[in-house]
């Protein structure tokens, strides 16, 4: 299923922990509408990347999440947070970089360990960037 032109519900709660763990990972449909937010966001950060995105993780259910060891407050627990990278365009860094001198509502852009992205989502955005490493979060990027 199609949530926006570029990003399916399928590829946004893919988990390949998930099925290794045998953990239902299928959102609750109240939580669709959030889905299509987070699609909408990345599909604008794909235009402003001129790239395409492969995602890592978007929709974990609780179990998952805990497993990962992300907190239980979490975006991706509500369907509004998203993991990726965008190797055409340049390293996460520079995508990091790139999405926090746009226009494009976010909650928080991450630069996660130094290899991914996350775009975190929320009805009153924070336009939080931040790094996160071996050593916990700080303000700004690398």
């Amino acid at each position: 299923m199609n949530l926006s032109q570029h990003f399916t519900l399928a590829e946004l709660t893919n988990s390949q922990l998930a099925a290794r763990f045998g953990i239902f990972n299928d959102p609750p449909i109240n939580l669709w509408p959030n889905l299509r937010k987070l699609a909408a966001a990345l599909e604008e950060v794909r235009v402003l990347l001129n790239a395409p995105m492969h995602i890592n993780s978007g929709y974990r259910c609780l179990e998952l999440n805990k497993l990962l060891g992300s907190k239980p407050t979490s975006a991706h627990v509500q369907g509004l947070g998203a993991d990726f990278i965008a190797p055409q365009f340049g390293s996460p860094a520079q995508v990091c970089a790139e999405i926090a001198r746009s226009d494009i509502e976010f909650d928080q852009v991450i630069y996660e360990f130094g290899a991914w992205t996350h775009l975190g989502l929320r009805d009153e955005p924070r336009r939080q960037v931040l790094t996160i490493d071996a050593k916990g979060a700080r303000l700004g990027l690398p």
